[in-house]
């Protein structure tokens, strides 16, 4: 059986011309640049060799060395189950699928899924967010480009097939691959399975729920030949509000559930069809790690989750017209305080250090005894537009006392290496500079603990902080700045730049 495994990628591949940029106002000047090819080269022409205490500040870092351990820990676990394949990787064999939330990442990317299909790989761009109209010619060009099946929508609603029709009636381009978008209970976008599914009472002739409806829809529209219907696709948004070692695992497993379902109930209208079942958010999609579902052995330490999860994966495997399982990427390259709180894994293999992206903030005042219990506050020139406003959701069962934060001060520099780090208990437990109040470009860092036990800061002090939600973080800039812990007293050294794709 084949899972492919859908890996959303850091943007920093090269790009058509853009506007130009004017990027600095000091004495170093830079040509303006007319691509992210010049702007890559001016970038580390200007950053790299330059330490952290030598950029400008709010920067947002990625480290090179985190970044890598967190992919190989998940291609480590797709080896080991033979389930699952990297899909941009080197091996010429399989295809390069991408999944994109913007169209602008799938446009710029384009020059480099030409050069993997001029060495013979089949390209596949999946746009996660469901079909709206002013995407299609937009699609169709990149369809027209790319060639047949490379271009997958997510369809949830029936007006959506217009659509998708006029991708496939745009001269030079092909009839889109369509995912039928499901709503697992997050309630964000797809359309709800109808309860007959779940029954497997559901035939050609009940057509009345929503779910029912687009089905029909979309095999017609299948057989005028305005799109292929490819799969169904669930996200388990949800997810991220576990709070115990591993429970995401039973959202993993409600996911390949409720997809089967809905695709059996498609095969009952159209017996025999080829379909994906495409699964995962990031706590969903990292819990393939569990030491006992990457194991050979039947050993489950008594977690019906893993039972269940490998029997589903065994069934399929055994079936005549087996369904194709894929599990989507998501956050799991970088990490963030989200999901160091949904102990999605446990400890072992996730836990703070883990993160691979900061915010590098400095402190530009400070107000003692202006806090809690009379410590010191601080402000830090990095407010929500830099490190975001998207919080660690409250699961706590006293309302207030779990992290509520803006994000986390890394232990990094000074006498700051001191500062406690997430741990174990996070979020209940989350003692240590944190950043407790965001306004625009104001971040006010808070000491949560006993005063007595409180870390001196210093005013022109710069600081590292983890944020809430890296996705949302990085789109805070216009680049990430690249450092590589792996380097021994070289560890705060710039080693590369890489231009972000921004906008839709």
């Amino acid at each position: 059986m084949n899972i492919n495994y859908l890996v959303s990628s850091i943007s920093r591949q090269t790009a058509k011309p853009r506007e130009p940029h004017n990027l600095f106002k000091d004495t170093s000047k830079m040509d303006s640049p007319t691509s992210d090819a010049s702007l890559k080269e001016q970038l580390k022409s200007r950053f790299v060799g330059k330490t952290l205490d030598q950029v400008p500040t709010p920067s947002v870092i990625l480290d090179l060395a985190k970044l890598e351990t967190n992919c190989n820990g998940m291609l480590e676990a797709t080896e080991k189950l033979e389930l699952t394949r990297l899909q941009v990787g080197n091996d010429k064999s399989t295809p390069v699928n991408i999944v994109v939330s913007t169209i602008i990442e799938a446009e710029n990317i384009l020059p480099l899924l030409k050069e993997y299909q001029s060495k013979g790989r089949k390209v596949n761009v999946l746009f996660s967010f469901p079909l709206f109209p002013s995407a299609a010619s937009r699609l169709a060009d990149l369809s027209a480009q790319l060639g047949p099946d490379s271009i997958s929508l997510m369809i949830d609603h029936p007006d959506q097939l217009v659509s998708a029709a006029t991708i496939a009636h745009t001269t030079g381009a092909y009839p889109p691959l369509v995912f039928i978008k499901i709503d697992g209970g997050y309630h964000r976008a797809g359309v709800q399975p109808s309860p007959s599914f779940a029954t497997g009472e559901s035939t050609q002739g009940d057509s009345s729920h929503p779910s029912e409806v687009l089905i029909d829809a979309v095999l017609e529209a299948e057989k005028q030949n305005k799109c292929v219907l490819h799969g169904v696709y669930i996200h388990a948004g949800h997810s991220y509000g576990t709070r115990t070692d591993w429970a995401a695992l039973g959202y993993l497993a409600q996911e390949f559930q409720i997809c089967l379902d809905f695709a059996e109930a498609i095969r009952k209208r159209s017996p025999g069809h080829k379909l994906v079942l495409s699964v995962g958010a990031t706590p969903t999609a990292t819990t393939i790690q569990h030491p006992s579902i990457i194991s050979s052995g039947d050993n489950n330490n008594g977690d019906s989750s893993v039972q269940k999860l490998k029997e589903f994966i065994t069934a399929q495997s055994k079936r005549e017209n087996p369904f194709s399982l894929e599990v989507h990427a998501g956050v799991y390259s970088t990490l963030d305080l989200q999901q160091l709180a949904t102990h999605a894994r446990d400890s072992s293999l996730l836990k703070a250090d883990d993160i691979a992206i900061s915010v590098l903030a400095e402190i530009a005042s400070l107000y003692p005894s202006r806090g809690k219990n009379s410590t010191t506050e601080a402000l830090i020139n990095a407010g929500c537009l830099a490190l975001g406003r998207e919080p660690v959701t409250d699961k706590g069962s006293i309302p207030g006392v779990d992290y509520s934060g803006w994000g986390f001060l890394m232990p990094w520099g000074g006498y700051l290496t001191s500062n406690p780090t997430p741990g174990p208990d996070f979020p209940r437990v989350h003692p240590g500079w944190q950043v407790g109040k965001v306004s625009q470009e104001h971040g006010i860092l808070v000491w949560d603990g006993k005063p007595e036990d409180e870390i001196p800061l210093q005013y022109g002090q710069r600081v590292r902080i983890w944020p809430n939600h890296s996705c949302i973080a990085g789109a805070c800039f216009d680049w990430y700045l690249i450092v590589d812990s792996r380097s021994k007293g070289r560890e705060d050294e710039v080693v590369d730049a890489w231009p972000r794709w921004r906008g839709w």
